[in-house]
């Protein structure tokens, strides 16, 4: 294997001008997905790597559980400086998990808490919550069955009546489909905002339902946590995603230039949404940025771009390094696993 054991904990860096590009050059949609998959793919295979320098690494430390011939000299050449990066592979293993797990707690923590606070609500597609904060955001189906629907004779944690949907605009009179998930927004946002803008402000919550964007930003929150490498994919990923939701807005609501009222209104009063996980138009990001490009033309929608581009070298280099990187992954994993069985005794 050598030092190309070593490919997939780099590799991760060629992300960084891709992330740029796409999420400027790319329909948002196809930059969400391309990106998604591109940093699950590298945080997969840079945490592959250091488990198996971990394994060669600590093979030979007194005490180890591992059985005795991992410790041979032929396995131990397998991967180079296998000592000092084995004993620098166990922390960073574990910083891995540690962050990986208390990301997934977190989303489930919030997820729950959210689901929690609408019980006794009519069991609607929008819940609109008399909370003299302003904010609005996509809540994902989830929960315990039932937590949420209506008859459970629930209220909130701060006292306050349940809301019966008859808030302005009247937004909350269809009920949800089956393991549909929930817009919730207080009354604050909502007096805040003209009929016009309403409109748009549910269209583009319903769009982060529909696509499920959550998973989208919980896989890119994981992948940033298994190498911080990938941190730039996240960032594109939570704008890219808040544009898809923009254009489908857009064409849902007939007017571009509505929706990009709706985010800036929505922007200036809102503190955003309770954890990076979750979407909503005035989720934290680059709003000048959203509001500039809902002001120009809509963006063409091509599943790939064309290669003799900038952003299509782009697209091909990320895929081409995806595929390197699962290769190299997949050879050290798999000649790895072949040398610790030809040094283990029957």
């Amino acid at each position: 294997m050598g030092v190309f054991v070593f490919l997939p904990l780099v590799l991760p860096l060629t992300a960084w001008p891709v992330a740029r590009l796409a999420e400027q050059h790319l329909h948002p949609r196809t930059a969400t997905r391309l990106l998604t998959v591109l940093a699950a793919v590298l945080a997969l295979c840079s945490t592959v790597c250091l488990g198996l320098v971990m394994v060669v690494g600590t093979a030979q430390l007194p005490g180890n559980p591992l059985p005795d011939g991992w410790s041979d000299p032929e396995v131990r050449a397998a991967v180079p400086f296998d000592e000092v990066v084995g004993k620098a592979a166990i922390p960073a293993l574990c910083a891995v998990v540690a962050a990986c797990a208390r990301a997934l707690w977190r989303h489930g923590r919030v997820r729950r808490q959210a689901h929690r606070a609408l019980a006794g609500l009519p069991d609607t597609e929008v819940a609109v919550l008399p909370d003299a904060v302003p904010y609005a955001y996509a809540l994902p189906p989830g929960g315990r069955r039932g937590g949420d629907g209506a008859g459970r004779g629930g209220a909130r944690r701060d006292g306050a009546a349940p809301a019966r949907g008859t808030g302005p605009g009247r937004t909350s009179g269809r009920l949800r489909g089956a393991g549909g998930g929930r817009i919730v927004v207080t009354t604050a946002l909502l007096q805040r905002l003209r009929p016009a803008e309403r409109r748009a402000l549910f269209a583009h919550e319903r769009a982060h339902l529909a696509a499920r964007h959550d998973r989208f930003l919980l896989t890119v929150q994981l992948a940033a946590r298994a190498n911080p490498f990938l941190r730039p994919l996240r960032t594109a990923v939570a704008y890219t995603a808040e544009r898809w939701a923009d254009e489908e807005a857009a064409r849902v609501v007939g007017s571009r230039r509505t929706v990009a009222r709706a985010i800036g209104a929505a922007a200036l009063v809102s503190r955003g949404t309770p954890a990076p996980t979750l979407a909503g138009l005035a989720a934290p990001g680059p709003v000048p940025r959203r509001v500039a490009a809902l002001l120009g033309p809509a963006p063409a929608v091509r599943s790939w771009p064309p290669a003799f581009t900038a952003v299509g070298l782009a697209a091909w280099g990320a895929a081409a390094g995806t595929a390197v990187s699962a290769m190299s992954s997949a050879n050290s994993a798999v000649t790895m696993v072949l040398i610790l069985h030809a040094a283990t005794p029957l």
